[in-house]
Formats: structure tokens, sequence, C-alpha cells
């Protein structure tokens, strides 16, 4: 795995996740689910594996925070999500989130 502190921006970050397969992007419904962006595909918590994440701060503003989630789902579509820290965060993607760390879901991390 690449050294995190290397990749400083999300845009980096974002086409490295692409090159390795994590081609789809995420949301979560208004019913709590993650689904693609075209809402074709929904998972529950429990359909969804977090593989890795980055988080970003902002160079002239600390609360201009985020976080990038590369996540796998129980189909085999890989992809990400992403969110902000503080009042811009989004509670529907917290709350989700949440649920998939609070299965045990988080962070198979493997190195390669």
């Amino acid at each position: 795995m690449q050294d995190k502190v290397e990749e400083r921006s999300l845009v980096n970050v974002l086409n490295r996740l692409r090159k390795e397969g994590y081609t789809y992007d995420f949301k979560v419904s208004g019913e709590g689910k993650l689904c693609t962006m075209e809402d074709k595909h929904t998972f529950g918590p429990d359909q969804i594996r977090i593989v890795d994440f980055y988080r970003f701060e902002g160079e002239s503003n600390p609360d201009d925070m985020s976080i990038l989630y590369a996540v796998e789902t129980s189909n085999g579509l890989r992809g990400t999500i992403s969110n902000s820290y503080g009042p811009y965060a989004d509670a529907k993607v917290d709350d989700f989130l949440k649920q998939v760390e609070d299965l045990g879901k988080n962070l198979d991390k493997r190195d390669k």
C-alpha cells in the first residue's frame, strides 16, 4: 500500500483508486441505504465492507476537512463514498458508515 502522506489531494487518491478498480461512486439514499449514483443498486450496512479510507485537511481552513472511503459490496462492486467533517458533514453518510463499523465490517486491510 502506498504511503498515505504522499497522497495529498483527493484527486490523486481517486485516480489511483479508479486504476485499482474502485469505479463506482456511491451515495446514501433517503432510506439510509448505500446506492450507486444512478440508484441501480442498493445495499444495507451488512452488505458493505470498508476496504480503506483517506482523510484530507484544507490547506487554508481547518474546517475544510473530508474523508474518502474505498468500499466493496457483497456482489463485488467496488467504489468510493466521501463525506465532510464538522457542520458540512452529511449525517446520512455518517450514520450508514457507523452501522458498517458496528457490524465489524470496517477496514479489512491487507498489505500489498
